[in-house]
């Protein structure tokens, strides 16, 4: 599995789905998963694409939109069969938005929004989403690829983060070493770029220890696939939608303050 011309997220594709998949900037398939047929979504790399800015696995203007069509087509179908709706893995592996000057002309928060939108409307209606993070999940295109998921998973290994920017620009931003951010990363939870730090925030259902992220084993890959399929079942039985993010253990405990804006915000509202 380990091919160094694509990306990591293409590759986990190919090993949860099978080889035959759709797309070029957004790859996608249909495959079996616990049972049931599943739709797995992830961006790739896109050497050819007219967007300069977007040619690595980033969320740019046509990613935003071509995401949103895998979802929303998935949505359809199974809204005209009157089958159960299947699960929709978010597989998650990019580095950022497409910053420039064509993508803000031509709308790439409309773009981005369109994802968001869909994945939203996927589990609203029914839909187990569940993201699986095997790279960086980076500022807004996680926002727009994974976020909205009923479950988000990640495996713990080098090269899997989500943080809202790089650490060379976090650095640079903070006038910072990078070693200084790292430390500070320690005791601040929301600044550390640590898989395991994250998870303290009660946004990670589950991290996934001993997974070779690069070149799984086959054996790896079940693995991954059984906590996929525990997902998806948790998802379509939890009524509550993203409400249990706030009700862990670590997030009661990372997330006190935020849980508290929350509660006076609905005592003033439901007051007006």
């Amino acid at each position: 599995m380990n091919d160094t011309t694509t990306s990591r997220g293409a590759r986990w594709l190919r090993a949860l789905s099978g080889a035959d998949t759709r797309g070029t900037c957004v790859q996608y398939a249909d495959a079996p998963l616990d049972g049931e047929t599943a739709r797995f979504v992830t961006v790739a790399p896109d050497p050819a694409n007219r967007f300069p800015r977007a040619r690595d696995n980033v969320v740019g203007l046509e990613q935003g939109w071509r995401l949103a069509q895998a979802v929303r087509e998935a949505i359809a179908e199974d809204a005209a069969s009157g089958k159960q709706r299947r699960p929709i893995i978010a597989i998650v592996d990019v580095k950022s938005q497409a910053y420039g000057y064509r993508e803000e002309m031509l709308g790439i928060h409309l773009a981005c929004a369109s994802a968001v939108d869909a994945y939203a409307s996927a589990r609203l209606a029914g839909h187990p989403v569940v993201a699986l993070i095997v790279g960086p999940a980076m500022s807004g295109a996680f926002l727009a690829h994974g976020y909205q998921a009923n479950r988000i998973v990640a495996l713990d290994a080098p090269g899997t983060m989500v943080h809202a920017m790089g650490k060379e620009a976090a650095a640079r931003v903070t006038r910072r070493s990078v070693e200084d951010l790292d430390a500070l990363g320690e005791t601040i939870v929301p600044m550390s770029y640590s898989m395991a730090s994250f998870a303290k925030l009660g946004l990670l259902d589950e991290l996934i220890e001993g997974i070779d992220a690069d070149a799984p084993s086959d054996a790896q890959i079940a693995r991954v696939r059984n906590v996929l399929a525990q997902k998806a079942r948790e998802a379509r039985d939890d009524r509550s939608g993203l409400a249990h993010r706030l009700q862990g253990e670590s997030a009661r405990r990372t997330r006190a303050a935020s849980i508290e804006v929350r509660k006076r915000l609905a005592q003033q509202w439901d007051a007006s």
